[in-house]
């Protein structure tokens, strides 16, 4: 089976993901790419005195997550993340 056939666009995880983008995040786990450390979103450093908002590893200070907010839209980067969890609802 080749891979254009069990592929499709990004417009079919739109139900995961919204899903996913309701539920409250500081607590979600967040994995830092320098440092390897595991921590929940809400224990890291936050720095919002700026154009934008910028969450730093607590341990390392890597930029774990850049949010900015150009009228109308939403921006998210995570350029030193690996991952980050977020838990199911129970």
């Amino acid at each position: 089976m080749e891979g254009s056939e069990t592929r499709t666009d990004g417009n079919a995880i739109a139900g995961v993901l919204q899903e996913v983008f309701v539920r409250e995040v500081t607590t979600c786990r967040i994995a830092c790419a320098g440092c390897g450390t595991i921590e929940p979103i809400g224990a890291e450093h936050a720095y919002t005195q700026a154009p934008g908002i910028v969450l730093r590893c607590r341990h390392c200070e890597d930029v774990l997550l850049v949010v900015t907010q150009p009228p109308g839209r939403t921006l998210l980067a995570f350029p030193r993340s690996r991952w980050m969890e977020i838990a199911a609802e129970p």
